[in-house]
């Protein structure tokens, strides 16, 4: 059976298309044996061969050599499989080729139908392998319309969505209009790859920055965290591994040339370049400012900082709407939590008159109870006279009076087991929910307890009684 056109077919569909010989070939065979099974019954074995110097289609009928036939479709007697092949014997199986398969026009358009769509199954495999590698990279097409609110994207051989919630806020795009953005993940479904971009992804501003920063893309300058608040501001922080070079003049550029072409592309966020610091306390101070940090006192463990200000830093220690201590929180990776240092006092002054109540505590061991982490009455009847003796350096005896005392009182509803808490305390809190952490940098260890003084450490043990909220 001869198909003149079939090479043709095969040629083109590779050249317009870009898929491989192999691949068409195959799917050709393929609809063409479905088309014989449908035709000749499909109880039976065929197979199906393009022969490329003929330029045609070879169909093969397998059939059981036998004494007696009783399927037609799937047996064949000896003497009729003799004229086929002398040396055929009892058992053996049979190719025979089917030379004229009068296939009808609907079996012609069936095997059409099944060629397009396995070439369709072909080209999305490829458009999805292409893409996939393409993944973390930026990438540029053209608006062609809305979906549901959602942008859909030409990028040439294949269509990308923009969600709307990944367009920073404000910014609005016309038909026609070219988007980069960047490529944030590419799945398969029925209808093919899904291609989904983003604008408002911390990594947009890292690869936006490779691109204007030579000593980024030469591995001189590495960005290590990046966090974002679309549209309003961002922090990013930089590192340089050669001594010699700034970090943050070198992305900031000639007169602020190269961070102004990255803000430019952000509808004018606003960008805070950080320099990194593997000591977290002087990283937190950066990512902190432009407020003056008073203390930071690290918890590695629970992954939070607790910060403490002057008050006339406070506001710009948190920021608008809290928007720099959530930027540091991101840019950090630790929960950040912000008091004034007048209302630290506070709270520390009505610890002490919590514990003043009891029969035994001075105001000087009460002093030491705060800076230890027990904080109100309630702490201190929990407590095992052997904790109480080692924490305020008194005898056996006396730490029992204290405890005896403490339940009494409690018992006789005489105190009250928390500090008063009537004014609400100006702090702020932030968690880091979305952090573009790039690399892993080598974290702060708890040995940073030993460089600070022994006023900065009283200080960070009563931050750590308060647990600040």
């Amino acid at each position: 059976m001869n198909f003149s056109e079939i090479g043709r077919v095969i040629e083109a569909l590779g050249k317009d298309r870009g898929i491989e010989k192999e691949i068409v070939v195959k799917a050709i065979e393929q609809a063409f044996l479905v088309t014989a099974r449908k035709k000749y019954g499909i109880q039976g074995e065929y197979e199906t061969r393009y022969n490329a110097d003929e330029d045609e289609i070879e169909i093969y009928q397998y059939k059981n050599v036998v004494d007696e036939v009783r399927d037609p479709i799937v047996e064949i007697n000896l003497d009729s499989a003799k004229n086929l092949d002398e040396d055929v014997e009892i058992g053996d199986q049979l190719g025979i080729r089917i030379e004229n398969p009068n296939f009808t026009r609907v079996d012609v358009q069936t095997a059409r139908q099944i060629i397009f769509q396995k070439v369709r199954d072909a080209e999305r495999e490829i458009l999805f392998s292409e893409y996939k590698d393409k993944v973390g990279e930026l990438i540029t097409g053209i608006a062609r319309r809305y979906e549901r609110g959602n942008i859909i994207v030409d990028l040439g051989k294949a269509d990308a969505v923009l969600p709307r919630r990944e367009v920073i806020p404000g910014e609005a795009f016309k038909t026609g209009d070219r988007i980069q953005a960047y490529l944030s993940d590419v799945t398969m479904t029925n209808r093919g790859p899904e291609i989904r971009l983003s604008r408002t992804s911390p990594m947009f501003l890292v690869k936006l920055f490779e691109i204007e920063v030579p000593e980024i893309q030469d591995g001189t300058i590495v960005i290590k965290s990046a966090a974002r608040e679309p549209g309003q501001r961002a922090k990013i922080a930089v590192v340089s591994v050669d001594k010699d070079i700034d970090p943050v003049g070198a992305c900031v550029g000639m007169k602020g040339s190269r961070v102004q072409n990255v803000v430019n592309e952000l509808q004018g966020e606003k960008i805070d370049i950080v320099k990194w610091s593997d000591d977290l306390d002087t990283f937190a101070r950066a990512a902190l400012a432009p407020a003056d940090i008073g203390n930071i006192m690290l918890d590695h463990e629970e992954k939070q900082l607790d910060v403490v200000v002057e008050e006339d830093q406070l506001s710009l220690a948190i920021g608008r709407r809290g928007q720099n201590v959530r930027l540091a929180a991101m840019l950090s990776g630790y929960k950040v939590n912000i008091i004034s240092k007048s209302k630290l006092q506070e709270k520390i002054e009505k610890s002490v008159q919590n514990l003043l109540q009891i029969d035994g505590i001075t105001d000087t061991r009460a002093q030491v109870l705060v800076q230890t982490g027990v904080t109100a009455i309630g702490d201190l009847s929990v407590m095992e006279p052997s904790q109480l003796m080692d924490l305020i350096e008194i005898n056996e005896a006396e730490a029992k009076e204290i405890l005896a005392n403490t339940i009494k009182a409690i018992e006789g509803g005489l105190v009250s087991l928390q500090p008063d808490e009537e004014e609400e305390l100006v702090s702020a809190s932030a968690t880091p929910q979305y952090v573009g952490i790039l690399t892993d940098g080598d974290e702060s260890s708890g040995d940073d307890a030993d460089k600070f003084s022994d006023a900065e450490r009283r200080l960070r043990e009563e931050l750590a009684a308060f647990k600040l909220k």
